[in-house]
């Protein structure tokens, strides 16, 4: 019996998401169907990607358990298939489960609300997003609402998602920049761009060299692949800056990344309980590096002084 409460808790709440007005009045809603899962194809460049983990194993054993609590949300295709908007994990983890059908929510959205909802359910749902795959998804999204802005029949507006990217932000928790940001990466090549997800290069050094065209992008992975390095954001505005001056090169970018970088730099740490008995009283705190640095030098004489008497 709770069973049953839950899932009509969960339709009304769907009936109101994916289903306007006139179609509520008339009874014509989103069923709900158990479906062959191979006749439901994946949506196209869909941009979340389904990985084989832990958690993935997990939900397929609570699907053998329990089957799928919420279904998933597709779309009838011409051809008597059915496209993935929303559930690409609850479809692989039931295949792992090795069940044959997948309860699905049947919702005949057009391409545009039907990108807008795959975007959103999944930055709802998800823990962890590559940030790859936000660039793909508000790219994505945007472009869907743009189109949307152009049409005037806009008879299928689902209800209640948010579609200006200042809620956008709003429900993400990140700014309108950062977003912009991230929509930025979709101008990397692939190989900086897989960089960018395994956290080698920073969100902000990416954005700039998404500003190089392919050609220097393609010079700067080269000298990662042959220094092991990664350019600091100082260098890559540099390098953006050239670029946008016309006179970024090749020899450029291998001049600007051999440079060492501060955080390349060996470090010497000194307590001053080691040395303070060697620093009169009269050096003042402010010229103690300064003082010690004297030291060095003058030590580093001596020692040529004694060698070339040595010889």
């Amino acid at each position: 019996m709770a069973k049953s409460n839950s899932t009509d808790f969960t339709l009304n709440g769907l009936d109101d998401l994916f289903s306007t007005q006139e179609e509520r009045d008339n009874g014509s809603i989103p069923k709900i169907r158990d479906i062959d899962i191979s006749l439901i194809d994946d949506f196209p460049d869909h941009p979340f990607k389904v990985a084989e983990n832990e958690e993935l194993y997990e939900l397929a054993d609570s699907i053998k358990e329990q089957g799928v609590l919420i279904p998933a949300i597709v779309r009838p295709k011409e051809n008597g298939r059915y496209e993935m908007i929303a559930g690409h994990r609850r479809k692989r983890a039931s295949e792992l489960a090795e069940l044959n059908t997948l309860r699905c929510i049947v919702s005949d959205l057009d391409n545009d609300a039907a990108t807008i909802i795959m975007v959103d359910t999944n930055l709802r749902q998800r823990q962890q997003i590559l940030p790859s795959e936000k660039a793909k998804a508000y790219r994505m999204r945007a472009d869907a609402l743009n189109h949307r802005g152009k049409r005037s029949d806009l008879t299928l507006v689902p209800v209640g998602l948010k579609f200006s990217r200042e809620q956008l932000a709003e429900e993400t928790g990140e700014s309108q920049t950062q977003i912009q940001r991230y929509m930025r990466l979709n101008n990397l090549v692939s190989e900086l761009l897989e960089f960018v997800d395994e956290g080698k290069i920073g969100l902000r050094p990416a954005v700039e060299l998404s500003y190089l065209d392919e050609e220097r992008q393609r010079d700067v992975v080269d000298m990662i692949d042959e220094s092991e390095c990664f350019p600091s954001h100082a260098q890559t505005i540099r390098m953006r800056k050239a670029f946008d001056e016309g006179k970024l090169t090749r020899d450029d970018v291998i001049d600007i990344m051999s440079e060492e970088k501060p955080n390349q730099m060996e470090k010497i740490t000194i307590r001053r309980d080691d040395i303070k008995k060697f620093i009169p009283k009269s050096v003042k705190p402010d010229q103690t590096q300064k003082f010690i640095c004297d030291a060095v030098k003058y030590y580093a004489k001596h020692l040529e002084r004694k060698r070339e008497q040595a010889r």
